[in-house]
């Protein structure tokens, strides 16, 4: 219900819309792919061929908020990693817009963030599935061969048609005509299928002498090329935007731009064009709409009527919420449409607005849809009058910890930020930015080095491994396996060394002793030891956390005994990781629950070491160790040194010259 209710609010606002795209389309699923289920040109579910087909969506205009979505990190604590994921989806980018004419009539319009090579442009590419080429079919004198292309390139996903490494497809628009805006030259205009319809103006302007993927296209279509910066020699490849910045590089070739820098170039160049009427500053944004349609039958019906009269029209507020009805079936239609389609009870209504026949949309939201929002409802969740109350979010204020996969820290994250900037633009929430911290773990991958899969036969299956070697076992292992944030490999032997481990820690309780308290050697370990894992577990320092215990273990190994105490405070710290075999061996010692109990706290103090083992040389070789106090004084550390049996036997009968003591590092006796 209150998914459908802010879907209206977006509708109401102005932030939701219907339109006719492009769209990656399976033909045996008969439904619409995400660019990723298309990746490879082929559809992820069933391996079909996909198709490009135009259908109608509905659309919310995310890209209204690119702007804010990008300042609105620096109101977040979000790891590094996952902002730079943010601006990258976002994809800002700040240049000239430029208007172009066609020979004979008709205009387009390109973006560019390099106008200093605006002299060098020899051609222009436009989209194969965009309105321009649509306008200019009557003129084209190789129309097959145009529509060729244009069915050729629909069989591809917009992710394997943008991808960066692959080279350039095209054919050329024979018989139209650019003009180059700066100079008047007649240039060619091909088609490309890296030039999405749906992105930016849908044309770009080619520069081969500086940009490597335009000179390759050139160099196979046989086209011009035009050097308008200084530099480098453009005979075998391009001199592009990343080799020329930052160095002293001159225009050429540019008429009165002449001898000026890139940096002088690039401004007065967009000066003349403001002043022809032909150039605007402008930001552009990769991120575009989202697209808000399903063809399917699970997810939130899209509260919107169809009806002849009025158009689209959103339901009454009070209807809400509109239920998926009880189905058999729940396959597509032939044409693709949603199941809904085939049921007339749901689709046949009446417009709310006149009364009138109309149809329902059958289109369901997508599933990130009502996961735009969940959290806020987690605050309220019982509230029938609203989806949070104002109050109730105040008092909860914003997400303290969002984990997740790297996988949704771009487009997941990105929609439930946009969501919630529209709700308090529209004084619904309180922040807005709702998420404060968002960390990405990494994966677990196989032996190989490879995402764990079925078909690659490298899954582990966790059962088999509590069965083999214990819940905690495997718990301490995957959090030991290596830094939160990175892929790691799964190794069998690290989960062996993880048992030995936690084999240790049950073994420690047998080395028990009848005293009270801690044990005064042991104390600033035990100290250091509490300070480390309460830093690494709040900062997802899992592995490290671990190690440190490892180490207090060994160090309780190496004791002559321990006391309960000391033993306690080790299951306690281990708990969090181990809970259920410390919770157990914390009951045989006779205290309560772990889950109960406070978490221990150190005394800076004792995290440093008063007692500690150094060495003795004589005539710079080790012949002994002694333990000090760094509370000793030199004398007190000379004259333990020179009591040692094996230092006696090396000073005996010679001239000690002198006695150097470097306080808690090494003592070093010179004789002759």
């Amino acid at each position: 219900k209150w998914t459908q209710w802010q879907f209206l609010q977006f509708y109401k606002h102005g932030m939701a819309y219907k339109d006719t795209i492009p769209v990656n389309w399976c033909p045996t699923c008969k439904s619409v792919l995400s660019n990723e289920d298309a990746a490879g040109g082929v559809c992820e579910r069933c391996g079909t061929q996909v198709v490009q087909k135009e259908k109608s969506q509905w659309m919310l205009k995310m890209s209204d908020y690119a702007e804010d979505l990008l300042k609105g990190l620096d109101d977040t604590n979000f790891a590094d990693r996952v902002k730079l994921g943010q601006i990258n989806w976002i994809g800002k980018s700040t240049g000239v817009e430029l208007d172009v004419e066609i020979v004979g009539g008709g205009k387009f319009s390109v973006f560019t963030t390099c106008i200093e090579t605006v002299y060098g442009i020899t051609f222009f590419v436009i989209a194969p599935d965009g309105k321009l080429i649509k306008e200019l079919m009557p003129r084209v004198e190789n129309k097959d061969e145009v529509e060729a292309y244009i069915k050729e390139t629909a069989t591809k996903s917009n992710m394997d048609r943008t991808e960066l490494n692959k080279g350039k497809t095209g054919v050329e628009v024979k018989g139209i005509k650019a003009i180059n805006p700066v100079n008047g030259k007649e240039v060619p205009i091909f088609l490309g299928d890296f030039v999405l319809g749906d992105y930016g103006t849908g044309a770009v302007m080619a520069v081969p002498s500086h940009d490597q993927r335009d000179f390759e296209y050139a160099i196979e279509h046989n086209l011009e090329m035009i050097q308008v910066i200084d530099g480098a020699d453009v005979s075998e490849k391009a001199f592009e935007k990343h080799d020329y910045l930052g160095k002293d590089c001159k225009l050429m070739n540019s008429e009165e731009f002449d001898g000026l820098t890139v940096e002088e170039a690039k401004e007065k160049i967009t000066e003349k064009l403001e002043d022809m009427g032909i150039g605007r500053r402008v930001n552009n944004y990769k991120m575009r709409d989202w697209i808000f349609s399903r063809q399917r039958f699970w997810g939130e019906p899209i509260p919107m009527i169809n009806c002849p009269k009025c158009g689209w029209v959103p339901m009454n507020e009070e209807d809400l919420p509109l239920v998926l009805p009880d189905v058999a079936e729940y396959e597509p239609t032939e044409d693709g449409e949603s199941p809904l389609a085939n049921i007339p009870e749901f689709v046949n209504c009446k417009c709310p607005k006149c009364g009138g026949d109309a149809k329902r949309e059958t289109d369901t939201m997508p599933n990130w849809a009502g996961s735009s929002w969940y959290f806020l409802r987690f605050m309220d969740a019982h509230n029938d009058k609203e989806f949070a109350s104002m109050d109730k979010m105040k008092y909860w204020n914003r997400v303290d910890w969002y984990n997740g996969g790297m996988e949704h820290t771009a487009r997941h994250l990105l929609y439930a930020r946009f969501w919630v900037q529209f709700l308090y633009n529209i004084g619904l929430v309180p922040n807005k930015e709702m998420i404060w911290t968002r960390v990405s773990h990494g994966m677990v991958l196989g032996s190989d080095n490879v995402k764990m899969s079925k078909s690659k036969g490298n899954v582990i299956n966790p059962d088999d491994i509590v069965n083999e070697y214990g819940a905690d076992t495997l718990r301490t292992y995957e959090m030991f396996m290596g830094d939160y944030q990175m892929d790691a490999p799964w190794s069998t032997d690290s989960l062996r060394g993880c048992k030995r481990f936690i084999d240790k820690v049950i073994r420690l309780k047998e080395k028990l002793n009848e005293k009270d308290g801690f044990t005064d050697t042991l104390e600033a370990i035990q100290n250091k030891t509490i300070k480390k894992i309460e830093y690494d577990l709040t900062h997802m320092g899992y592995n490290t956390a671990i190690s440190s215990l490892m180490i207090l273990a060994n160090a309780y190994d190496d004791a002559e005994s321990i006391t309960k105490e000391d033993y306690h405070l080790l299951l306690v710290l281990l708990n969090p990781i181990a809970p259920h075999i410390t919770e157990e061996l914390n009951e045989e010692l006779g205290y309560k629950p772990i889950c109960e109990s406070e978490w221990p706290e150190y005394d800076e103090e004792k995290t440093i070491e008063n007692v500690k083992d150094i060495a003795v040389q004589v005539n710079g070789k080790v012949r002994a160790t002694i333990q000090i106090n760094i509370e000793d004084d030199e004398q007190s550390i000379k004259e333990r040194a020179m009591e040692c049996e094996n230092v006696k036997k090396h000073i005996d009968g010679k001239e000690i010259v002198k006695v150097i003591v470097i306080k808690g590092k090494i003592v070093n006796i010179v004789v002759k």
